[in-house]
């Protein structure tokens, strides 16, 4: 296999930190912004209602087990951000609010931290912080042709002593960006490596464009365990890429596609479609416990959120904690209002059917 230098001419330490910092502030000021349906697809869903759930609210088992290990309830911190130093006390907050709640946890891009830039709390310290739940390690698709190999995941992987690794995909964010990686040739070869060698589950992720039934197929096929379908309705990398591009035709370009991709409603659908028996994370646009539940309901296993975690997670892990309790106790209503004991039972509930 081929490996081609990155497309990043001059980008250094501080260049790829400064990135990480604005995506940070971009995405923040775009999540405040954001109008109440921005694409998801879940508003055009809606339970039936069950007037006579005959369950004690109480009594709902929201449990699940998730790569060996047993949630409370079926959600992930999804993917905020990497190693920089900002970063460090962000990934703080959610590890302990996620071992608080029994929720999973899934950091950012590693690059930083991997290439020795900056740790930004991804070390031994998050696994100290969060004991008795799954954490995904975390590194670009496209960086397993452009340097990264077999070392640099397991790297990922021992450096926060994660149970799985995340490969995200994001041709659109990399196309828009400055200086983005924009040969993808040869990546799916080089994750079906990987999957031979790593010992332990890969996770294919989009980052906000959707995951089509037929590349998930065709990643399981290459030896993926677990896909994210991060579908459009979320934050919008194309968005964010607009916001901080240096010319104004590359910010034209970048804006042009703030709204590609697959509604995540339809990805969770077209995904569980093609693979019947895969582990699937619903995630892009969820916005609280209804749309979790909506997530599940269409095929999710469980479902993340990120950008609606990001303002808590720069105050204090009770702050995580208490956002994460609102979606847990959305979750449970949803259930309780729908008829399902559990969650199994949500599988199965009725749909409104569209007039």
């Amino acid at each position: 296999m081929t490996i081609r230098p990155p497309n990043k001419p001059g980008a250094g330490a501080s260049d790829i930190a400064a990135r990480k910092g604005d995506h940070l502030d971009i995405v923040l000021a775009q999540h405040a912004a954001a109008p109440t349906d921005a694409g998801s697809g879940f508003s055009a869903i809606r339970f039936e209602h069950v007037a006579l759930p005959e369950l004690d609210l109480d009594a709902i088992d929201l449990s699940t087990r998730f790569l060996g290990r047993r949630l409370a309830a079926p959600l992930l911190i999804s993917s905020m951000t990497g190693g920089i130093e900002r970063a460090g006390t962000i990934n703080a907050n959610l590890a302990e609010a996620a071992q608080a709640l029994g929720l999973a946890l899934a950091v950012g891009s590693q690059r930083i931290a991997i290439e020795a830039r900056g740790a930004g709390g991804l070390d031994g310290t998050l696994r100290r912080l969060a004991p008795g739940i799954p954490i995904l390690a975390n590194i670009g698709a496209v960086q397993l042709v452009t340097g990264f190999g077999l070392a640099q995941a397991r790297r990922a992987v021992d450096m926060i002593e994660a149970d799985a690794l995340i490969l995200h995909l994001n041709p659109l964010q990399e196309a828009v960006q400055a200086g983005g990686d924009r040969d993808w040739r040869g990546v799916l070869a080089a994750i079906e490596a990987l999957a031979r060698e790593i010992g332990c589950p890969l996770v294919a992720k989009e980052v906000g464009a959707g995951l089509s039934g037929a590349v998930a197929r065709r990643l399981l096929d290459a030896g993926v365990s677990v896909i994210d379908v991060a579908g459009a309705g979320g934050t919008s990398w194309a968005a964010v890429e607009a916001a901080r591009a240096p010319t104004p035709r590359q910010a034209a370009v970048a804006r042009a596609f703030a709204d590609w991709g697959i509604p995540t409603a339809a990805a969770i659908r077209q995904v569980r479609a093609a693979c019947p028996d895969a582990v699937v994370i619903g995630s892009g646009g969820i916005r609280n416990g209804i749309d979790a539940a909506k997530a599940i309901r269409l095929g999710a296993d469980i479902v993340g959120q990120a950008a609606a975690t990001l303002a808590a997670a720069e105050v204090s892990a009770e702050a995580v904690a208490a956002h994460f309790a609102g979606v847990v106790d959305e979750l449970r209503i949803a259930c309780f209002c729908t008829g399902s004991p559990d969650l199994a039972a949500l599988r199965e509930a009725r749909l409104v059917e569209p007039r």
